[in-house]
C-alpha cells in the first residue's frame, strides 16, 4: 500500500520541482542577482512580519564580510568601504525595501507568513505561482546583496539602505535616523521599467472615514445573499490608476444601490480590497431581502455583469459577479446608516482627479478607494491620496473628507508623505544617462512617476543628497499577475556596476 502511495507522489513532486526551478533561476545571467532573488523568494517578508527577512539580511551581511546593523526604523543598514585607491569618491547609498505585497489569487492556500513564493520562469519572464512575486522590490534587495558580496567590483565608499515596512506606509523611511547614512548619493532601485531614470515622483496621504453604528436585528423571514465581484486585474495605484481599470468597491457600490432601491435589499457586511495602494480587484457584499426577490436581485447581477463586461471590454477579461444565497444573519446595517454609507462610497472619488499640466501624460492627483469593511457596527472606508503638488494633496484630502463628513462619518488622515521635487541638473543623473547610452546605443528616458518613492522622504532628512530612481522591468505589481522581465535585469546590473565604478571624487 505504502509503496502505491509513493508512485503515486512522484509524478506530482516531479511538477512541483517543475513549477519551482530553483536551478533554473539561479542560472539566469546575472547569476548573482537571480540567486540573491531565489534565496530571498525562500524568506516571508509580507508587509509587517518582517522579522525572518531581517535576520536573513544581517545573516547574509555577517558571512559577506561586512558591517550590517538594524536601526531605529527597523532599516537594515550595511557598509562596504571603497576597494583600494577608489576611497575619495563619493560615497553611493543604495536603496530598497524589504517587504512585499501580499496578495494570491482566490483558490491559493499560501500562508505569506510562513510559506516561501514558488517563482518559475515563463518564457521571457518570472513569475510566481499563485501570489504576488515580490519583484516589488525583491530584485532591488537582490541588487544590493550582489554589490555587497562581490569581491571583483571597484567603487568608492557604499552604505545599503533597505527599508521596512515602505508598501503599508513608508515606515522604514518615515522613522530612519538623522545623521546615520554617510554617503552623498542615493540610488533608489524600486522603478519598475528598465531605461527610464526617475527624478521625481509624488507625495501621498491615507484618507480614513469611520463609523459606528448599532446594528438591528434582520427580519427572520428574510433571505440572505452574498454578492462577490471578482476577477478584476487590480494594480499598483500609482503606476497603473490612469489605465481605467476596475475598482471593485466602486462597480460593486452600483449594484447594491440598485438591489436596495428595486430588491428590497438591506446590507449587512461589505469587505472589499485588501491594501492601501492596490486597485482593489475583489469584493463581497453580504445583502438581506424578501424572499420572493431573490430571483429579481439574481437578474439585475446578471445585468450589471454584462455591463460591466462591456464597459471594461478594452481594459477587463474575467469579470465574474456570483450571487450565492446564504444563511440569513442575525443582525444589519440600520437602513439610515446604511443609505448614508452607500452614498459615501458612491460619491467618494476614485482614479484620476488632474494630470500635471506641464507633462500631461503624468497624473498629478489621484486617489483609490482601496478598503471597505462593514460588519459587526463597524465601518470604514480607506483611501490612499496622490499629488505631486502639496496644494493639491490637500485638495483631493478636503475632497474626500468633505464626502465622508457628509455620511456623518470620522475621517482621520496618516502616513502624508511629500512629493520629491525633480532635479534635471543633478550630476549621477547625468552620469547614469552617459553610461546608459555607452552600455545600450540609445539615450535614457528622464521621468516623473505618479508613484510614491522612499527618496521623497530620505531627502526630508538628507536634503543634500543627490538621488535618482532606476531598476529593471517589471509589470503589474501588486497583483497576482506580478512578473519581472529576465532580458532587463543584466544590463541594470551592467549599469549598476559601471556606475559605481565612475562614481566622481568628493
Amino acid at each position: 500500500m505504502e509503496k502505491g502511495v509513493i508512485s503515486l507522489l512522484s509524478p506530482l513532486s516531479s511538477l512541483l520541482f517543475k513549477l519551482l526551478p530553483m536551478n533554473e533561476i539561479c542560472k539566469l545571467n546575472p547569476e548573482c542577482i537571480w540567486k540573491n532573488f531565489y534565496a530571498l523568494t525562500q524568506v516571508p517578508r509580507p508587509s509587517g512580519h518582517l522579522e525572518k527577512v531581517q535576520q536573513f539580511l544581517l545573516d547574509f551581511a555577517k558571512k559577506a564580510g561586512v558591517e550590517a546593523f538594524i536601526d531605529e526604523g527597523r532599516n537594515v543598514v550595511m557598509r562596504k568601504p571603497a576597494t583600494p585607491g577608489m576611497e575619495d569618491r563619493k560615497g553611493v547609498i543604495l536603496q530598497a525595501h524589504m517587504d512585499m505585497v501580499p496578495q494570491k489569487t482566490p483558490e491559493s492556500t499560501h500562508n505569506f507568513v510562513t510559506d516561501p513564493i514558488q517563482p518559475w520562469i515563463d518564457g521571457e519572464w518570472v513569475k510566481a505561482k499563485g501570489t504576488t512575486l515580490g519583484a516589488d522590490n525583491g530584485l532591488g534587495v537582490a541588487a544590493i546583496l550582489s554589490v555587497m558580496e562581490a569581491k571583483d567590483l571597484k567603487h568608492g565608499p557604499v552604505e545599503a539602505l533597505i527599508t521596512a515596512d515602505e508598501e503599508t506606509g513608508m515606515f522604514g523611511a518615515n522613522d530612519l535616523p538623522e545623521n546615520m547614512l554617510q554617503g552623498d548619493i542615493l540610488l533608489n532601485l524600486d522603478s519598475e521599467t528598465w531605461g527610464k531614470f526617475v527624478i521625481g515622483s509624488a507625495g501621498g496621504i491615507d484618507v480614513t472615514g469611520t463609523l459606528d453604528y448599532k446594528e438591528v436585528e434582520t427580519d427572520p423571514e428574510d433571505a440572505a445573499v452574498r454578492v462577490t465581484l471578482k476577477g478584476l486585474r487590480g494594480g499598483h495605484s500609482g503606476l497603473e490608476i490612469h489605465e481605467g481599470r476596475g475598482n471593485a468597491n466602486k462597480m460593486m457600490v452600483q449594484v447594491v444601490r440598485e438591489a436596495i432601491e428595486e430588491c428590497e435589499a438591506r446590507l449587512a457586511s461589505w469587505h472589499g480590497g485588501n491594501m492601501r495602494n492596490a486597485i482593489p480587484f475583489k469584493a463581497e457584499v453580504v445583502l438581506t431581502l424578501p424572499k420572493e426577490n431573490v430571483a429579481a436581485l439574481k437578474e439585475l447581477a446578471e445585468d450589471y455583469l454584462a455591463d460591466f463586461t462591456d464597459q471594461y471590454k478594452n481594459i477587463e477579461s474575467g469579470i465574474e459577479l456570483i450571487v450565492e444565497e446564504v444563511e440569513t444573519p442575525k443582525m444589519e446595517v440600520p437602513v439610515e446608516i446604511q443609505d448614508n454609507l452607500i452614498d459615501a462610497i458612491y460619491g467618494c472619488h476614485n482614479g484620476v482627479l488632474r494630470m500635471i499640466p506641464s507633462y500631461p501624460d503624468v497624473v498629478e492627483t489621484s486617489s483609490n478607494l482601496a478598503i471597505i469593511d462593514i460588519e459587526d457596527g463597524k465601518a470604514s472606508l480607506k483611501v490612499l491620496a496622490r499629488s505631486s503638488r502639496e496644494d493639491m494633496k490637500a485638495v483631493i484630502v478636503n475632497t474626500l473628507q468633505s464626502c465622508f463628513n457628509m455620511a456623518g462619518m470620522k475621517v482621520e488622515t496618516a502616513g502624508s508623505y511629500g512629493g520629491w521635487d525633480p532635479n534635471p541638473n543633478s550630476e549621477v543623473l547625468h552620469l547614469l544617462m552617459k553610461i546608459y547610452k555607452e552600455l545600450n546605443g540609445v539615450d535614457g528616458i528622464i521621468q516623473v512617476d505618479h508613484a510614491g518613492l522612499e527618496c521623497s522622504v530620505i531627502l526630508g532628512k538628507y536634503p543634500h543628497l543627490d538621488v535618482v530612481s532606476l531598476g529593471p522591468t517589471m509589470k503589474s505589481p501588486h497583483t497576482t499577475t506580478e512578473r519581472a522581465l529576465i532580458a532587463t535585469v543584466e544590463p541594470f546590473w551592467q549599469l549598476l556596476k559601471k556606475t559605481l565604478e565612475e562614481v566622481p571624487v568628493k
